[in-house]
């Protein structure tokens, strides 16, 4: 029995950690002091040896790149980062100093960048904020503060109104959302199924604040499982469901929350699809992508790009990007599987 009780707590140890597919990975054999030494013989040559920071800046974690860059510091008695912006320039210099941000940080400035100044953009505030899990909103919001003596609450609601702003603050506040859990309770599931299907489709209008609740607290998992049990209350899934239900901003956060509970990585390779349908390629919105997930589930991106579109990432960067900026974003996907 009580080997049995220790099985058991092993299991529930990694309820609600979300399993991460990184393309980039802890360097082995790592020396900061000799990857510094090569990135300020790189910055000092004539012309910039570009090639060397890619290979060495896109091959390590960003816990790795710090260590670099305090011993850079040491070394050159100069800010790293602020050398690199001195040396680089357009799409290459974006995605090298985006690495050189934590996770949390690169997301608060993307975020930060979306509401700040005239008009909003809603596309991109919609992707950080409906794509992003519990633990990453959380270090978010601190972040936000960290570097903006803001707070992103305050800041989502006073950029946008009405149910658009009543989602987006409560998918920030990202208190209330319950933990996953290994117990599966099928009552639950079937009352929210039910609730979803009556607050919406089987109503004349939608009961907004009753999905925000529903998709804003319940867990993921348990969420699967209601889009899963939804469909034998309403003609339509989930998705269609959001489309004939509401419309504008709030239609496209509902579906990508949606989305993003179904299968997150799909919904990355969708908008890595969307980013390069035409010649040339929404450069903001691939760097974006690229960057902020290499060290969380970039493989399980390029797994499901190459599953629904037919060839790889890799092979559809490669036709739609160029020079540097295309080498620093294949070495971030790594090779091809």
């Amino acid at each position: 029995m009580a080997l049995v009780s220790e099985f058991l707590g092993q299991l529930t140890l990694n309820v609600g950690v979300e399993p991460t597919y990184p393309t980039v990975l802890t360097a082995t054999d790592f020396d900061p002091d000799k990857d510094a030494a090569r990135i300020e013989t790189a910055i000092k040559t004539k012309g910039v040896d570009e090639q060397t920071i890619i290979d060495i800046l896109t091959k390590r974690t960003y816990s790795q790149r710090r260590e670099i860059a305090f011993a850079y510091e040491r070394r050159a008695k100069k800010d790293m980062v602020s050398a690199l912006k001195g040396a680089l320039s357009g799409s290459l210099e974006t995605v090298i100093l985006g690495l050189m941000k934590s996770p949390s940080q690169y997301d608060a400035s993307e975020i930060r960048g979306s509401i700040k100044g005239l008009g909003t953009d809603e596309e991109t505030l919609i992707e950080m904020l409906c794509s992003r899990s519990n633990s990453e909103l959380v270090e978010i919001k601190k972040v936000y503060k960290e570097l903006f003596k803001k707070e992103l609450e305050k800041d989502v609601a006073g950029d946008t109104s009405g149910n658009f702003a009543k989602l987006l603050v409560a998918l920030v506040k990202q208190t209330e959302r319950a933990a996953a859990s290994a117990i599966v309770d099928y009552d639950k599931i079937d009352q929210d199924a039910r609730a979803l299907y009556e607050s919406g489709v089987k109503i004349k209008g939608t009961d907004v604040p009753t999905w925000i609740s529903i998709m804003t607290e319940r867990s993921v998992p348990h969420l699967q499982k209601v889009f899963d049990r939804y469909k034998s209350y309403s003609p339509y899934d989930m998705q269609e469901s959001i489309r004939k239900e509401v419309k504008g901003d709030v239609q496209s956060s509902f579906l990508v929350l949606a989305q993003c509970i179904e299968n997150k990585q799909l919904f990355f390779a969708n908008r890595l699809h969307d980013a390069m349908k035409s010649k040339g390629a929404k450069e903001k919105l691939l760097t974006r992508i690229v960057v902020s997930r290499c060290e969380v589930d970039l493989r399980k991106v390029c797994n499901e790009y190459k599953a629904h579109f037919g060839q790889s990432l890799q092979q559809t960067i490669s036709e739609h990007t160029k020079g540097d900026y295309q080498k620093a974003l294949l070495s971030l996907c790594g090779p091809e599987e």
